[in-house]
Protein backbone atom coordinates (compact mmCIF):
# COMPACT_ATOMS: atom_id res chain seq x y z
CA UNK A 1 0.00 0.00 0.00
CA UNK A 2 1.31 3.51 -0.32
CA UNK A 3 1.73 6.55 1.71
CA UNK A 4 -1.23 8.91 1.33
CA UNK A 5 -0.84 10.84 4.40
CA UNK A 6 2.89 10.32 5.62
CA UNK A 7 5.61 12.32 3.71
CA UNK A 8 9.39 12.68 4.24
CA UNK A 9 8.73 13.87 8.44
CA UNK A 10 5.27 13.07 9.29
CA UNK A 11 1.60 14.02 8.13
CA UNK A 12 1.72 17.96 7.03
CA UNK A 13 -0.31 20.38 5.17
CA UNK A 14 -2.15 23.60 5.33
CA UNK A 15 -3.57 23.88 9.09
CA UNK A 16 -7.53 23.26 8.57
CA UNK A 17 -7.41 21.95 5.28
CA UNK A 18 -7.33 18.20 4.79
CA UNK A 19 -5.23 16.25 5.76
CA UNK A 20 -4.08 18.44 8.97
CA UNK A 21 -8.17 18.71 9.96
CA UNK A 22 -9.05 18.15 13.42
CA UNK A 23 -11.22 15.48 11.81
CA UNK A 24 -7.74 14.02 10.99
CA UNK A 25 -5.83 14.59 13.74
CA UNK A 26 -8.86 12.62 15.98
CA UNK A 27 -8.29 9.54 13.91
CA UNK A 28 -4.87 9.74 13.78
CA UNK A 29 -4.60 9.45 17.54
CA UNK A 30 -7.08 6.66 17.64
CA UNK A 31 -4.94 4.71 14.86
CA UNK A 32 -1.70 5.50 16.60
CA UNK A 33 -3.06 4.91 20.24
CA UNK A 34 -4.05 1.16 18.47
CA UNK A 35 -0.71 0.90 16.74
CA UNK A 36 0.89 0.72 19.77
CA UNK A 37 -1.02 -1.39 22.20
CA UNK A 38 1.47 -3.30 23.90
CA UNK A 39 0.31 -5.22 26.48
CA UNK A 40 -2.45 -5.08 29.22
CA UNK A 41 -0.58 -2.07 30.76
CA UNK A 42 -1.96 1.82 30.77
CA UNK A 43 -0.76 3.20 28.02
CA UNK A 44 0.51 6.66 27.47
CA UNK A 45 1.47 9.33 24.59
CA UNK A 46 3.30 12.48 25.28
CA UNK A 47 1.79 15.26 23.26
CA UNK A 48 4.21 18.30 22.43
CA UNK A 49 3.69 21.52 19.93
CA UNK A 50 5.07 24.85 18.90
CA UNK A 51 3.78 27.88 18.89
CA UNK A 52 1.04 27.82 16.22
CA UNK A 53 -2.46 29.28 16.53
CA UNK A 54 -3.49 25.83 14.78
CA UNK A 55 -1.19 23.56 17.64
CA UNK A 56 -4.51 24.28 19.81
CA UNK A 57 -7.14 22.79 17.86
CA UNK A 58 -4.74 19.42 16.56
CA UNK A 59 -3.29 19.54 20.18
CA UNK A 60 -7.08 19.24 21.08
CA UNK A 61 -8.25 16.75 18.85
CA UNK A 62 -5.11 14.48 19.11
CA UNK A 63 -5.87 14.10 23.42
CA UNK A 64 -9.51 12.97 22.06
CA UNK A 65 -8.60 10.26 19.86
CA UNK A 66 -5.98 8.89 22.13
CA UNK A 67 -8.14 8.84 25.37
CA UNK A 68 -11.05 7.59 22.94
CA UNK A 69 -8.71 4.26 22.96
CA UNK A 70 -7.46 4.06 26.71
CA UNK A 71 -4.43 6.18 26.08
CA UNK A 72 -3.38 8.63 28.70
CA UNK A 73 -2.12 11.83 27.47
CA UNK A 74 0.92 13.73 28.54
CA UNK A 75 0.73 17.48 27.13
CA UNK A 76 4.28 19.11 27.33
CA UNK A 77 2.47 22.63 26.24
CA UNK A 78 5.75 24.39 23.10
CA UNK A 79 9.10 22.50 23.58
CA UNK A 80 11.16 21.69 20.96
CA UNK A 81 10.78 18.46 18.54
CA UNK A 82 13.76 16.76 20.06
CA UNK A 83 12.79 17.10 23.52
CA UNK A 84 9.44 14.98 22.99
CA UNK A 85 11.62 12.25 21.54
CA UNK A 86 13.56 12.09 24.74
CA UNK A 87 10.80 12.72 26.94
CA UNK A 88 8.90 9.83 25.35
CA UNK A 89 11.85 7.52 26.67
CA UNK A 90 12.34 8.86 29.70
CA UNK A 91 9.10 8.95 31.00
CA UNK A 92 8.36 5.31 29.49
CA UNK A 93 5.96 6.48 27.12
CA UNK A 94 4.65 4.17 24.41
CA UNK A 95 4.77 6.96 21.74
CA UNK A 96 5.49 10.45 21.27
CA UNK A 97 3.80 13.29 18.97
CA UNK A 98 4.80 16.83 17.91
CA UNK A 99 2.27 18.90 16.74
CA UNK A 100 4.59 21.18 13.86
CA UNK A 101 5.21 21.97 10.81
CA UNK A 102 9.29 22.76 11.24
CA UNK A 103 10.41 25.41 9.00
CA UNK A 104 7.06 26.20 7.45
CA UNK A 105 5.21 29.39 7.69
CA UNK A 106 2.68 29.45 10.30
CA UNK A 107 -0.26 28.15 8.02
CA UNK A 108 1.03 25.14 7.76
CA UNK A 109 0.96 22.57 10.86
CA UNK A 110 1.97 18.63 10.97
CA UNK A 111 2.13 15.74 12.62
CA UNK A 112 5.01 13.80 14.28
CA UNK A 113 4.65 10.71 15.59
CA UNK A 114 7.60 8.78 17.64
CA UNK A 115 7.74 5.29 18.92
CA UNK A 116 8.78 4.28 22.34
CA UNK A 117 12.46 4.62 22.07
CA UNK A 118 12.35 8.10 20.16
CA UNK A 119 12.85 6.91 16.93
CA UNK A 120 10.31 8.18 13.85
CA UNK A 121 8.08 5.62 12.51
CA UNK A 122 9.30 3.24 10.43
CA UNK A 123 7.36 2.57 6.87
CA UNK A 124 5.60 -0.20 7.79
CA UNK A 125 4.35 1.25 10.84
CA UNK A 126 3.33 4.51 9.08
CA UNK A 127 1.82 2.15 6.59
CA UNK A 128 -0.44 0.09 9.05
CA UNK A 129 -1.52 3.58 10.66
CA UNK A 130 -2.49 4.63 7.28
CA UNK A 131 -4.71 1.89 6.76
CA UNK A 132 -6.68 2.19 9.60
CA UNK A 133 -7.57 6.08 8.75
CA UNK A 134 -9.41 4.41 6.35
CA UNK A 135 -11.32 2.20 8.27
CA UNK A 136 -14.57 2.46 10.79
CA UNK A 137 -12.79 2.24 14.16
CA UNK A 138 -15.73 2.39 16.62
CA UNK A 139 -15.31 -1.40 17.26
CA UNK A 140 -12.01 -0.35 18.44
CA UNK A 141 -13.11 2.29 20.91
CA UNK A 142 -12.00 1.49 24.99
CA UNK A 143 -15.09 0.90 27.17
CA UNK A 144 -16.10 3.83 29.43
CA UNK A 145 -14.14 2.65 32.27
CA UNK A 146 -11.11 2.51 30.29
CA UNK A 147 -11.07 5.64 28.81
CA UNK A 148 -7.56 7.62 29.18
CA UNK A 149 -6.92 10.51 30.66
CA UNK A 150 -5.27 13.79 30.26
CA UNK A 151 -2.35 15.15 32.39
CA UNK A 152 -0.27 18.62 31.38
CA UNK A 153 3.27 18.06 32.57
CA UNK A 154 4.67 21.55 33.68
CA UNK A 155 8.23 19.96 34.40
CA UNK A 156 8.44 19.13 30.75
CA UNK A 157 10.88 22.20 29.57
CA UNK A 158 12.90 21.97 32.71
CA UNK A 159 13.59 17.91 32.14
CA UNK A 160 14.75 19.49 28.57
CA UNK A 161 17.19 22.10 29.61
CA UNK A 162 18.80 19.20 32.35
CA UNK A 163 19.13 17.05 29.50
CA UNK A 164 20.39 19.67 27.39
CA UNK A 165 23.26 20.62 29.59
CA UNK A 166 24.63 17.50 30.22
CA UNK A 167 25.70 16.91 26.31
CA UNK A 168 28.12 19.87 26.82
CA UNK A 169 31.74 18.06 27.89
CA UNK A 170 32.29 17.77 31.66
CA UNK A 171 33.50 20.60 33.18
CA UNK A 172 33.29 22.75 30.17
CA UNK A 173 31.05 25.93 30.53
CA UNK A 174 30.15 28.85 28.10
CA UNK A 175 31.58 31.59 30.76
CA UNK A 176 32.27 34.96 28.68
CA UNK A 177 31.22 33.49 25.60
CA UNK A 178 28.58 36.30 24.07
CA UNK A 179 25.44 34.49 21.95
CA UNK A 180 23.22 35.92 19.67
CA UNK A 181 19.93 33.71 19.92
CA UNK A 182 17.20 33.55 17.36
CA UNK A 183 14.55 31.00 18.38
CA UNK A 184 12.18 31.77 15.50
CA UNK A 185 9.06 32.54 17.77
CA UNK A 186 8.96 28.80 17.85
CA UNK A 187 8.86 26.03 20.33
CA UNK A 188 12.80 26.64 21.52
CA UNK A 189 11.58 30.24 22.51
CA UNK A 190 11.77 29.22 26.64
CA UNK A 191 14.20 26.40 26.64
CA UNK A 192 17.02 27.30 24.60
CA UNK A 193 17.99 30.54 26.09
CA UNK A 194 17.84 29.46 29.45
CA UNK A 195 19.93 26.08 28.73
CA UNK A 196 22.62 28.78 27.15
CA UNK A 197 22.70 31.28 29.98
CA UNK A 198 22.66 28.42 33.20
CA UNK A 199 25.65 27.42 30.99
CA UNK A 200 27.36 30.96 31.60
CA UNK A 201 26.46 32.56 28.60
CA UNK A 202 25.43 35.58 27.93
CA UNK A 203 22.82 35.55 25.85
CA UNK A 204 21.32 38.21 23.53
CA UNK A 205 17.87 36.68 21.94
CA UNK A 206 15.61 37.45 19.22
CA UNK A 207 12.29 35.37 18.06
CA UNK A 208 11.48 34.96 21.45
CA UNK A 209 7.63 36.48 21.66
CA UNK A 210 5.59 34.30 19.33
CA UNK A 211 1.73 35.24 18.88
CA UNK A 212 0.95 32.33 16.81
CA UNK A 213 1.61 33.63 13.77
CA UNK A 214 4.99 35.02 13.73
CA UNK A 215 7.19 31.08 13.64
CA UNK A 216 9.69 31.64 11.18
CA UNK A 217 8.71 34.88 9.99
CA UNK A 218 12.03 37.10 8.71
CA UNK A 219 13.77 34.50 11.71
CA UNK A 220 15.16 31.30 12.49
CA UNK A 221 17.18 28.99 10.45
CA UNK A 222 15.52 29.87 6.94
CA UNK A 223 15.77 33.65 7.36
CA UNK A 224 19.06 34.66 9.22
CA UNK A 225 19.20 38.46 7.93
CA UNK A 226 17.95 39.56 11.28
CA UNK A 227 20.28 37.55 13.11
CA UNK A 228 23.33 38.48 11.50
CA UNK A 229 22.35 42.11 12.49
CA UNK A 230 22.54 40.69 15.64
CA UNK A 231 25.40 39.64 15.79
CA UNK A 232 27.00 42.91 14.50
CA UNK A 233 25.01 45.15 16.66
CA UNK A 234 25.66 43.38 20.54
CA UNK A 235 29.19 42.37 18.99
CA UNK A 236 28.52 38.39 19.76
CA UNK A 237 31.36 36.02 19.14
CA UNK A 238 28.54 33.35 17.58
CA UNK A 239 24.93 33.38 16.29
CA UNK A 240 22.60 30.81 16.31
CA UNK A 241 19.46 30.73 14.93
CA UNK A 242 17.06 27.33 15.25
CA UNK A 243 14.27 26.79 13.15
CA UNK A 244 10.11 26.92 14.20
CA UNK A 245 10.53 23.23 16.26
CA UNK A 246 14.06 23.74 16.77
CA UNK A 247 15.52 20.14 15.51
CA UNK A 248 17.69 22.10 13.34
CA UNK A 249 20.32 24.56 13.60
CA UNK A 250 22.38 27.39 11.55
CA UNK A 251 25.65 29.40 12.89
CA UNK A 252 26.22 32.72 12.14
CA UNK A 253 30.02 33.54 12.86
CA UNK A 254 31.26 36.95 14.62
CA UNK A 255 31.52 38.45 11.15
CA UNK A 256 27.74 37.74 10.52
CA UNK A 257 29.00 35.18 7.93
CA UNK A 258 26.28 31.60 7.84
CA UNK A 259 27.62 28.02 8.58
CA UNK A 260 25.36 25.82 7.70
CA UNK A 261 24.75 22.22 8.34
CA UNK A 262 27.75 20.86 6.35
CA UNK A 263 30.35 22.59 7.79
CA UNK A 264 29.23 21.92 11.29
CA UNK A 265 29.50 18.09 10.94
CA UNK A 266 33.15 18.78 9.27
CA UNK A 267 33.49 20.82 12.97
CA UNK A 268 31.59 18.21 15.07
CA UNK A 269 33.16 14.94 12.85
CA UNK A 270 36.74 16.15 12.76
CA UNK A 271 36.52 17.18 16.41
CA UNK A 272 35.19 13.29 17.62
CA UNK A 273 38.07 11.94 15.05
CA UNK A 274 40.28 13.53 17.21
CA UNK A 275 39.51 12.76 20.45
CA UNK A 276 38.48 9.09 19.40
CA UNK A 277 34.49 9.53 19.79
CA UNK A 278 33.68 8.57 16.21
CA UNK A 279 32.15 5.22 16.17
CA UNK A 280 32.70 5.12 12.87
CA UNK A 281 35.26 6.36 10.45
CA UNK A 282 32.64 8.73 8.95
CA UNK A 283 29.67 10.58 8.96
CA UNK A 284 26.03 9.69 7.32
CA UNK A 285 24.79 13.08 4.87
CA UNK A 286 21.62 12.99 2.07
CA UNK A 287 22.08 13.80 -1.31
CA UNK A 288 22.32 17.38 -0.72
CA UNK A 289 25.36 17.90 0.85
CA UNK A 290 28.06 19.93 -0.70
CA UNK A 291 30.80 17.64 -3.07
CA UNK A 292 33.21 19.37 -0.41
CA UNK A 293 32.20 18.39 2.33
CA UNK A 294 32.84 15.27 0.59
CA UNK A 295 36.75 15.58 -0.26
CA UNK A 296 37.11 17.32 2.92
CA UNK A 297 35.80 13.84 4.61
CA UNK A 298 37.84 12.19 2.22
CA UNK A 299 41.31 14.23 3.12
CA UNK A 300 40.31 13.15 6.89
CA UNK A 301 40.23 9.45 6.05
CA UNK A 302 36.15 9.57 6.60
CA UNK A 303 33.71 8.64 4.81
CA UNK A 304 30.40 10.33 3.29
CA UNK A 305 27.25 8.36 2.91
CA UNK A 306 24.70 9.82 1.27
CA UNK A 307 20.67 9.11 1.83
CA UNK A 308 17.72 10.69 0.61
CA UNK A 309 16.73 13.45 1.61
CA UNK A 310 14.85 13.72 5.04
CA UNK A 311 16.79 13.20 8.89
CA UNK A 312 14.86 10.21 9.20
CA UNK A 313 17.02 8.54 6.35
CA UNK A 314 19.91 9.78 8.00
CA UNK A 315 18.93 8.11 11.01
CA UNK A 316 18.11 4.72 9.25
CA UNK A 317 21.28 4.87 8.06
CA UNK A 318 23.06 5.29 10.97
CA UNK A 319 21.34 3.08 12.88
CA UNK A 320 22.04 0.51 9.97
CA UNK A 321 25.94 1.80 9.71
CA UNK A 322 26.23 2.07 13.43
CA UNK A 323 27.80 5.72 12.79
CA UNK A 324 26.70 8.46 15.75
CA UNK A 325 27.16 11.49 13.60
CA UNK A 326 25.07 12.44 10.97
CA UNK A 327 22.41 15.33 9.46
CA UNK A 328 21.89 17.63 6.35
CA UNK A 329 23.06 20.65 5.16
CA UNK A 330 19.72 22.28 6.09
CA UNK A 331 20.88 21.87 10.08
CA UNK A 332 19.62 19.15 10.80
CA UNK A 333 22.38 17.56 13.01
CA UNK A 334 21.56 14.05 14.77
CA UNK A 335 24.02 12.98 17.63
CA UNK A 336 22.98 9.43 18.47
CA UNK A 337 25.02 9.62 21.51
CA UNK A 338 23.16 11.93 22.39
CA UNK A 339 19.92 11.62 20.66
CA UNK A 340 17.25 9.84 18.55
CA UNK A 341 16.36 13.28 16.10
CA UNK A 342 18.09 16.06 14.86
CA UNK A 343 18.67 18.63 18.25
CA UNK A 344 19.94 22.49 17.15
CA UNK A 345 20.63 23.49 20.40
CA UNK A 346 22.31 20.20 20.78
CA UNK A 347 24.44 20.66 17.50
CA UNK A 348 24.97 23.97 18.76
CA UNK A 349 26.65 22.84 21.90
CA UNK A 350 28.84 20.43 20.16
CA UNK A 351 30.54 23.68 17.78
CA UNK A 352 30.64 26.06 21.15
CA UNK A 353 32.46 23.83 23.23
CA UNK A 354 35.28 23.28 20.31
CA UNK A 355 34.81 27.23 20.28
CA UNK A 356 35.63 27.24 23.69
CA UNK A 357 38.36 24.78 23.94
CA UNK A 358 40.18 25.76 21.24
CA UNK A 359 39.71 29.35 22.12
CA UNK A 360 39.53 30.45 18.41
CA UNK A 361 36.97 32.83 16.74
CA UNK A 362 33.89 30.88 15.26
CA UNK A 363 34.84 32.12 11.71
CA UNK A 364 38.01 30.13 11.99
CA UNK A 365 36.66 26.51 14.14
CA UNK A 366 33.56 26.50 11.32
CA UNK A 367 35.19 26.66 8.09
CA UNK A 368 36.51 23.53 7.31
CA UNK A 369 36.51 23.23 3.92
CA UNK A 370 35.58 25.82 0.62
CA UNK A 371 32.36 24.50 -0.81
CA UNK A 372 32.32 23.92 -4.84
CA UNK A 373 29.52 25.86 -6.16
CA UNK A 374 26.34 24.60 -5.40
CA UNK A 375 22.95 26.09 -6.85
CA UNK A 376 19.37 25.04 -5.68
CA UNK A 377 16.16 26.38 -6.88
CA UNK A 378 12.62 25.19 -6.22
CA UNK A 379 9.99 24.99 -9.10
CA UNK A 380 5.97 24.93 -7.61
CA UNK A 381 3.98 22.78 -9.53
CA UNK A 382 0.15 22.42 -9.17
CA UNK A 383 -0.33 18.93 -10.40
CA UNK A 384 0.78 16.21 -12.72
CA UNK A 385 4.20 14.71 -13.04
CA UNK A 386 6.77 16.99 -14.75
CA UNK A 387 9.74 14.23 -13.68
CA UNK A 388 8.19 12.12 -16.36
CA UNK A 389 7.87 14.77 -19.31
CA UNK A 390 10.17 13.96 -22.16
CA UNK A 391 11.51 17.09 -22.57
CA UNK A 392 12.55 17.16 -18.82
CA UNK A 393 14.10 13.58 -19.20
CA UNK A 394 16.06 15.19 -21.86
CA UNK A 395 17.21 18.20 -20.00
CA UNK A 396 18.62 16.29 -16.93
CA UNK A 397 20.59 13.65 -19.26
CA UNK A 398 22.53 16.94 -20.97
CA UNK A 399 23.13 18.23 -17.86
CA UNK A 400 24.26 14.71 -16.38
CA UNK A 401 26.61 14.80 -19.80
CA UNK A 402 27.73 18.10 -19.29
CA UNK A 403 28.62 18.33 -16.15
CA UNK A 404 30.37 14.62 -16.39
CA UNK A 405 32.87 13.71 -13.23
CA UNK A 406 33.13 16.99 -12.04
CA UNK A 407 29.54 18.07 -10.52
CA UNK A 408 26.56 16.47 -9.20
CA UNK A 409 22.87 16.51 -10.14
CA UNK A 410 19.94 15.74 -7.32
CA UNK A 411 16.05 16.36 -8.86
CA UNK A 412 13.58 15.53 -6.54
CA UNK A 413 9.86 16.46 -5.80
CA UNK A 414 10.31 17.93 -1.91
CA UNK A 415 8.22 15.44 0.65
CA UNK A 416 6.20 18.72 2.29
CA UNK A 417 5.67 21.41 -0.37
CA UNK A 418 4.22 20.96 -3.88
CA UNK A 419 7.64 21.67 -5.39
CA UNK A 420 10.21 20.19 -7.66
CA UNK A 421 13.55 20.48 -6.06
CA UNK A 422 16.95 20.83 -8.82
CA UNK A 423 20.28 21.09 -7.37
CA UNK A 424 23.59 20.88 -9.09
CA UNK A 425 27.37 21.47 -8.11
CA UNK A 426 30.27 21.57 -9.47
CA UNK A 427 33.69 22.98 -9.83
CA UNK A 428 32.82 25.20 -12.94
CA UNK A 429 30.04 27.17 -11.04
CA UNK A 430 28.85 28.86 -14.70
CA UNK A 431 27.98 25.68 -16.18
CA UNK A 432 26.54 24.79 -12.96
CA UNK A 433 23.85 27.73 -13.09
CA UNK A 434 23.08 27.38 -17.39
CA UNK A 435 22.65 23.38 -16.10
CA UNK A 436 20.30 24.35 -13.44
CA UNK A 437 18.82 27.30 -15.37
CA UNK A 438 18.10 24.67 -18.57
CA UNK A 439 16.72 22.30 -15.82
CA UNK A 440 14.02 24.82 -14.23
CA UNK A 441 12.97 25.68 -17.56
CA UNK A 442 11.61 22.32 -18.55
CA UNK A 443 10.10 21.58 -15.64
CA UNK A 444 8.25 25.02 -15.44
CA UNK A 445 6.85 24.23 -19.20
CA UNK A 446 5.86 20.39 -18.21
CA UNK A 447 4.49 21.93 -15.06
Amino acid sequence: MGRRFFGTDGIRGKANTFPITPELALKIGMATGIAFRRGNHRHRVVIGKDTRLSGYMIETALVAGFTSVGVDCFQTGPVPTPAIAMLTRSLRADMGVMISASHNPYDDNGIKIFGPDGFKLSDDLEIEIEAMLETDLSSKLAPSAGLGRNTRIDSAADRYVEFVKRTLPRNLGLDGVRIALDCANGAAYKVAPIALWELGAEVMAIGVSPDGFNINRECGSTDTKALCEKVHEVRADIGIALDGDADRVIVVDERGQIIDGDQLLAVIAGTWADEGKLSQPGVVATVMSNLGLERHLADRGLTLERTKVGDRHVVEAMRSGAYNVGGEQSGHIILSDHTTTGDGLIAALQVLAVVVQTGRPVSEVCRRFEPVPQVLRNVRIVEGKPLEDERVKAAIDDARRRLGNHGRLVIRPSGTEPLIRVMAEGDDGGLVNEVVDDIVAAVGRAA
